[in-house]
């Protein structure tokens, strides 16, 4: 699996929605619930799981549901903010 560093990652990607896959999106989300870049983030791995279920990805969509059971409610309306925010501006 390829990983990604979520900061350099969002400079890397700016105004490059189109080209990026679910794929990616996805090795996103599991770097960020795993830590394996830094500190576990879950309300940025639900993030990305929305974005990378948005662009097909099937499993996103599975492990957002998980993540959103280890969530308070707020914290799911943040990490659904976020998204439809980097959906808006990418």
């Amino acid at each position: 699996m390829t990983r990604y560093d979520p900061r350099a990652f969002e400079d890397t990607i700016q105004g490059q929605r189109q080209n990026l896959s679910g794929e990616m999106l996805f090795d996103l989300g599991l770097a960020c619930s795993t830590g394996k870049n830094g500190t576990t983030d879950l309300v940025s791995a639900h993030k990305w799981f929305n974005i990378a279920a948005l662009k097909g990805k099937r499993e996103a969509a599975r492990y957002r549901q998980e993540i959103a059971r280890e969530l308070s409610d707020a914290q799911v309306a943040e990490a659904q903010r976020a998204a439809r925010e980097w959906l808006r501006t990418h």
